[in-house]
């Protein structure tokens, strides 16, 4: 069972989330909170494997309760959902720790499955989101999907490998390792060890992270 914190500022929308994920046999809804404040405090107390973060609250806003969350609390991950996909948005929320980034256009199914995977360590971003950081990667910033040149990636990150770097700009578009075998025609396993190198020469310690790094 995953336990999910729920957090918005706007009650009917907490409501909402909360009935929708009651209805997951997998999903247990542990808390709510009307801000950033309230959200660590209820980390504290209810122990959540997920907390549904908003960005845009009064008082502590998302990317700061975020932050505070993940450094405190490094196994919780958080699910950013929210109405805004601008880059600051998303930059912020990725480089405060977020491990997936989601619009409330989102529907159940979506987040359901994003829940499930940043509960597993993946990270997971709805196909707007992946839009703009597949062309943050490219060095625009548009909404529409750019292919990213792996020179980018490899010539910022010269202690990388190219297939490293090949790896490093599949996780930044949200790519699970499936994917990323399936599209490098490499097994899990390889891939598993390939996202542990970059880990470990980028000086991360997860995917968000290694994503927030490439969009600095």
């Amino acid at each position: 069972m995953i336990r999910v914190l729920v957090v918005d500022d706007q009650a009917i929308v907490r409501d909402g989330l909360v009935t929708v994920l009651s209805l997951m046999p997998d999903l247990e809804v542990v808390g709510e909170a009307s801000d950033g404040a309230e959200a660590i405090a209820a980390v504290e107390r209810d122990v959540p494997d997920v907390v549904l973060m908003d960005l845009r609250m009064p008082e502590v806003d998302g990317p700061t309760a975020t932050a505070r969350i993940t450094a405190a609390h490094p196994e919780v991950a958080v699910l950013v959902l929210t109405t805004f996909a601008d880059d600051e948005s998303i930059v912020s929320a990725l480089r405060a720790g977020a491990r997936g980034y989601l619009t409330k256009d989102a529907g159940r199914s979506e987040i359901a499955t994003a829940i499930r995977a940043v509960a597993s360590g993946q990270s997971t971003f709805d196909a707007t989101v992946g839009a703009r950081l597949v062309a943050q990667l490219a060095g625009g910033g548009g909404s529409e999907p750019v292919a990213a040149p792996p020179s980018g990636v490899r010539s910022r990150f010269p202690a990388l490998t190219p297939r490293e770097a090949d790896v490093l700009e599949r996780i930044a578009e949200g790519r699970s390792n499936p994917e990323i075998a399936a599209e490098l025609f490499l097994t899990v396993p390889t891939v598993k060890s390939y996202v542990n190198q970059v880990f470990t020469k980028l000086g991360v310690r997860s995917r968000a992270e290694a994503v927030a790094l490439v969009l600095r």
